[in-house]
């Protein structure tokens, strides 16, 4: 049951997505922040943990979980250190997922070459 709970939210979420792209007529790029700050607001009302809770991998794998884990560490960081947690919070609930993302691009662009048009 987990396995279909995961790929139903997680289908609902990118179906979602691909609605928002095509009806709206909205950049890519747009849709991505569109939904990270979806996530961001559903986490400020304690809406997301419990879409995590139904759909485990099919809700913490999407977009939206990024601004669900940076609302997250902002407020778990703001109740210990009060006002400062405003500022590390989010970055301390992020920087290893933001870390990866970097160093694996680098690695694809030392390993693979793009060949975009015109480029041969």
């Amino acid at each position: 049951m987990d396995y279909a709970m995961a790929f139903l939210v997680g289908g609902v979420i990118c179906a979602l997505a691909q609605v928002v792209m095509d009806v709206g007529k909205i950049l890519p790029a747009y849709v991505m922040v569109l939904f990270v700050c979806l996530g961001a607001v559903a986490s400020g009302f304690g809406l997301y943990g419990w879409l995590i809770q139904v759909g485990n991998a099919g809700a913490t794998i999407p977009l939206p979980n990024f601004g669900h884990a940076l609302v997250a560490g902002i407020l778990e960081d703001a109740a210990q250190k009060g006002w400062l947690g405003l500022l590390s919070g989010g970055l301390r609930a992020t920087a290893m997922p933001l870390t990866m993302a970097i160093m694996a691009g680098y690695l694809f662009a030392l390993l693979f070459s793009a060949h975009g048009k015109g480029n041969g």
